[in-house]
């Protein structure tokens, strides 16, 4: 066999699980159609960490309340940006005040503690700022907002470490059962394992079984908020009514805000920017960083191991809440190959990510230091976000490096000030063909159809 373990997908499911996964003495490979790992993660830097009062479905819940205590632990030991934040879901009419009874009644028999109930009173002088009619709250201190594409990242670079094989811009055709094990074909080899863990079954293969996932799917549009924005929010804040539309505020790890509105229309941005003004008051459009537009994902989650005695496991759906109940999945899936397996852990583990610089969170006594090691770490690319030169080489240079320019932009920020990269993305594309000794015209934005630069209009020593 060529691998105990072939994982397929490089999503933040596929690195969470080869982190525990290379925990053990398994020869493990990872493959991924994309150019980088964690593509499937949203390219905001916030998401909710849940604690299980919102899941509406049992499984979910109780991944939600493991993920949350698992991310929280992790965080700190992967140098990700985590920050603890409360959590209200306020009702703002008599079916929403239903709903949320209903929902508090329900966690308190799940066992989730440090959750209340507030009257209006009670909100308001939590969140002086709040601009609708308030009937009740559900309050949680459970929650926070984590950098997601970061705990991905950093799942990878640590499993990569640890001995696992990533192999990179490699599409799967097809899986089949030979006698011992299974056959991978992709479109560029051929693999033989023991064990395949599936965390991207959106085409059946030969090996797969007919089940179906249960998809619930709404539109979602939301927009990232300047610092300069002055909301004055301390918690994450969502609303429930008798419509299934939701809006939410999520402070940011760096200060800023998300707004998203959750609904079943597909509203433009104009009756966006109306709905999340009568939610936080008047916005100045000048503060609007960004606008994206996504679904909505709560789909029914299968962690389907039926065929775990033959070696084959895999993971179904898609769900708002995929980064806080990740980190509880790879536990359980990892525990499943495992016992199967029947391996033992490594004695050499490193259980920790190789360091790297922020600058922008660093005092200028330490700058001063760095630069003094590199000079490179002296030179600002990035002023929005002051991402130095020697920040955007460590990102390609290290595990796992950055092949492209949202690779890059999630390592370090790079692009995700008020410019949105006008002023640098030149400056980075440049640094990135140099450091993987391509041309300019090769380098891309995230996948082969999105190059940065079609052509040369005239030949220049650089650009």
């Amino acid at each position: 066999m060529d691998y105990d373990v072939l994982i397929l997908g490089g999503g933040i499911v596929g690195c969470a699980a080869a982190y525990e996964l290379s925990k053990y003495n398994l020869n493990i490979a990872l493959i991924e159609k994309d150019y980088d790992i964690a593509d499937d993660v949203a390219l905001i830097n916030c998401s909710v960490v849940y604690d299980g009062c919102e899941g509406e479905d049992t499984l979910i819940s109780k991944l939600q309340v493991m993920g949350n205590d698992i991310v929280g632990k992790v965080s700190d030991k992967f140098n990700v940006d985590f920050e603890k934040c409360g959590y209200l879901i306020v009702a703002e009419d008599e079916k929403g005040e239903e709903k949320l009874k209903n929902m508090y009644n329900t966690s308190i028999r799940r066992g989730i503690k440090e959750i209340y109930l507030l009257d209006k009173e009670q909100v308001y002088e939590m969140e002086p700022n709040l601009n609708i009619d308030v009937r009740k709250a559900l309050y949680s201190k459970n929650t926070g907002v984590i950098s997601p594409y970061d705990l991905a990242i950093a799942y990878g670079e640590i499993a990569f470490d640890n001995g696992v094989n990533f192999k990179l811009q490699e599409e799967v055709l097809d899986i089949q059962k030979i006698s011992k094990g299974f056959s991978v074909i992709t479109n560029k080899n051929k693999f033989t394992c023991t064990t395949v863990l599936n965390t991207t079954p959106g085409e059946n293969y030969s090996v797969d079984s007919s089940n179906k996932v249960n998809k619930n799917r709404s539109n979602l549009k939301y927009f990232l908020l300047e610092k300069e924005f002055k909301a004055n929010f301390k918690n994450i804040i969502s609303t429930l009514n008798e419509s299934e539309n939701k809006l939410y505020t999520i402070p940011t790890v760096d200060g800023g805000y998300v707004v998203a509105i959750k609904t079943d229309e597909n509203i433009t941005y104009e009756e966006s920017i109306e709905k999340i003004s009568s939610f936080m008051g008047n916005i100045d459009e000048e503060c609007i960083g960004a606008f994206y537009e996504s679904s909505f994902f709560n789909d029914t989650l299968i962690i389907d191991d039926s065929s775990i005695d033959k070696g084959y496991v895999k993971v179904t759906g898609k769900n708002y809440s995929q980064v806080t109940i990740t980190p509880a999945i790879a536990k359980i899936v990892c525990e499943t190959i495992v016992s199967n397996l029947n391996c033992v852990l490594k004695k050499d583990f490193v259980d920790k990510r190789r360091d790297f610089y922020r600058f922008r969170y660093l005092s200028n006594d330490e700058r001063k230091e760095i630069i003094k090691l590199n000079k490179k770490y002296g030179k600002i690319i990035c002023n929005c976000q002051k991402v130095s030169e020697g920040e955007i080489i460590d990102s390609i240079r290290r595990p796992l490096g950055a092949r492209t320019i949202e690779g890059i932009k999630r390592r370090t920020g790079v692009t995700f000030g008020s410019c949105m990269g006008a002023q640098c993305l030149n400056k980075i594309s440049s640094i990135l063909a140099r450091e993987t000794d391509k041309k300019i015209t090769d380098i891309v934005k995230d996948s082969k159809n999105s190059k940065i630069m079609i052509s040369r209009i005239k030949e220049f020593d650089d650009i």
